[in-house]
């Protein structure tokens, strides 16, 4: 089943997420070579792709777990996480209508 897994971020997020992203995005690459990712990304604090200094307010993941436990393990062991990055991960079942 699909998982989407959000993190919510601290405020002034953006140092501890430059620390620790490639070994966030090396767990996300792992999903999409096992072909269990749908979508990564993080949300920018404005209305644009690359808000600067003004960093990102969270990252939503939709992926393939064999269960809801599994894939709350799974956003528990994100460096994000560990770093201090959000300060609240939700996971939630989702079934993807499109495309």
């Amino acid at each position: 089943m699909l998982y989407a897994i959000i993190g919510q971020d601290i405020e002034h997020s953006l140092e501890r997420r430059r620390q620790v992203r490639s070994a966030h995005l090396a767990r996300i690459q792992e999903l999409q070579e096992n072909g269990r990712l749908v979508l990564a990304g993080p949300f920018p604090a404005m209305d644009t792709e690359d808000p600067g200094e003004a960093s990102f307010t969270g990252s939503l993941i939709i992926a393939e777990f064999p269960s809801l436990e599994a894939a709350e393990q799974w956003a528990e062991a994100d460096p994000y996480v560990a770093a201090g990055v959000y300060a609240q991960v939700t996971v939630k079942p989702f079934k993807q209508v499109l495309p």
